[in-house]
């Protein structure tokens, strides 16, 4: 009987769970494109949270997985070049400016932030506001799951940032960094 049920259903449970994947990724891009600018060359897997003033740019080709979070407040801005991709639970931040070149790939749960709380004994925490310096990552980067990039890191062209490393300063093109602080993997 099983294997009757399994011969049955088989051919059509698979295309309907195929056309439903299909409907759930064209609703993720149809939400985010009601609220930003989108190609429809862009492929969305799921949603995708935005706060803030949502200045946001996205090229052609990119390939976002679910659970991206951007935010965008005052002056802030993000733009994605060409054919990024964005794994599970990124956040990008911005109260400067994000640029993230095209080719590039971010690893789950990275996160790019290019402001920082200041801290003023007179005033709480909460209402200091924020010193912020633009974050730039150039193409064809590619950046492990975990990082964390920090306000003003410039991240050269063709650079590989290993997994959890935090990075806190510029990094050449065509480098690899990796650690905490990150710096420079030799090779061996």
């Amino acid at each position: 009987m099983k294997r009757l049920l399994y011969r049955c259903c088989s051919p059509w449970l698979g295309q309907l769970l195929d056309a439903l994947a299909s409907y759930q990724r064209g609703m993720a891009w149809l939400c985010l494109a009601c609220r930003i600018p989108l190609d429809p060359s862009n492929v969305i897997l799921g949603a995708v949270e935005l706060q803030g003033s949502r200045t946001i740019h996205f090229g052609l080709g990119a390939f976002i997985y679910p659970g991206l979070y951007l935010e965008t407040q005052g002056s802030g801005s993000i733009t994605l070049g060409d054919d990024v991709v964005i794994s599970r639970g990124v956040h990008l931040v911005s109260h400067c400016q994000i640029s993230i070149g095209s080719g590039s790939m971010l690893g789950e749960y990275s996160s790019v932030r290019d402001a920082n709380h200041r801290r003023n004994p007179s005033i709480p925490l909460r209402d200091a506001g924020y010193n912020c310096a633009p974050i730039r990552i150039g193409k064809e980067v590619w950046i492990g799951r975990g990082v964390i990039i920090l306000p003003g890191v410039c991240i050269g062209d063709g650079a590989t940032i290993a997994a959890n490393a935090v990075v806190t300063r510029d990094v050449p093109s065509g480098a690899t960094f990796g650690g905490i602080p990150a710096k420079p993997l030799s090779r061996k």
